[in-house]
């Protein structure tokens, strides 16, 4: 049986850790307001230009001088993951859940023949898929030490990408992330960047698909649109990791907060046997004595 002072040392180290699970909690709850406002306001530009790209892959397809960014490379040889995750821990599955199905994801591909390549952006991703996909990283990035996520930190990784597509480097790329739904549920989302999805065909009673008139010419506009909208998809993926990984971290500090309460009062019950039983103890043993007189 642990003596009174050992549990009294427990006691105040499972106190100390409470107080900083309750501070974790309510530093994430800050943060969360703040990231799930940024990821609700880019999801309707971000959803309503992958719409209009959809529509324009159907309206070119079949076109081989289309941009790659649209339709891709043509083939589906080589195949770019891009992981994102967060840069720190503490926050339950939520790092986790995004590697697993990444590394799903990949073995499935291989099995049917593909080449992967994999670029992380976040410290837990990469560690976690460096461990079994170590020759398969082609790039990483870390957005450590961000107080907030802004388009600048997307461009980069966009253009990195961007550059990889026009090496010939891949065929197809899809970004794996979690996208926030609450604070307590993130769903683990696969979408493809390259070649962007085609729209579902219109049917037959509705005529045929949009037709795009460009002004003042086609080239010139895609040049920008599709690099733009590249970034905007990553832009739109690293705020909805970024909302889901404060509020997983908010919920696995409540968690954590309510055991380390749960454990202080076994504990403390636990002392509170071993006090009286020692005081019994010495009880007894004092009445012994004083009957030997």
């Amino acid at each position: 049986m642990p003596s009174l002072k050992a549990l009294r040392i427990r006691i105040n180290s499972v106190r100390s850790t409470q107080k900083i699970t309750s501070a974790m909690k309510m530093v994430a709850a800050s943060k969360l307001r703040r990231a799930q406002a940024q990821a609700e306001a880019a999801r309707p530009y971000a959803e309503r230009m992958q719409r209009m790209l959809a529509e324009l892959a159907l309206s070119v397809a079949g076109n081989k001088a289309a941009p790659p960014l649209l339709i891709g490379t043509g083939k589906d040889e080589t195949q770019l993951i891009v992981a994102i995750t967060g840069d720190r821990g503490l926050c339950g599955a939520f790092n986790t859940n995004v590697g697993r199905t990444v590394r799903t994801l990949a073995r499935r591909l291989e099995s049917e023949g593909k080449r992967v390549k994999i670029f992380a952006v976040g410290r837990k991703g990469r560690d976690f898929l460096r461990r079994e996909f170590a020759d398969r990283m082609v790039g990483e990035v870390s957005l450590a030490g961000r107080r907030r996520i802004d388009f600048a930190d997307a461009e980069p990784i966009a253009e990195r990408i961007n550059a990889m597509l026009h090496r010939g480097e891949f065929d197809i790329c899809t970004v794996v992330y979690n996208r926030f739904r609450s604070v307590i549920s993130q769903v683990t989302t696969e979408t493809r960047l390259i070649p962007a999805p085609l729209a579902d065909a219109p049917p037959a009673e509705n005529g045929p698909a949009a037709t795009y008139e460009f002004e003042p010419d086609e080239e010139e506009i895609l040049a920008r649109l599709l690099p733009r909208n590249l970034a905007i998809q990553i832009y739109r993926a690293l705020l909805e990791s970024a909302a889901g990984e404060q509020g997983a971290r908010m919920t696995a500090m409540d968690s954590a907060t309510r055991n380390a309460g749960d454990m202080i009062n076994r504990l403390t019950l636990n002392y509170n046997r071993t006090r009286q039983a020692n005081i019994t103890k010495e009880l007894i043993e004092i009445i012994s004595g004083a009957e030997a007189l």
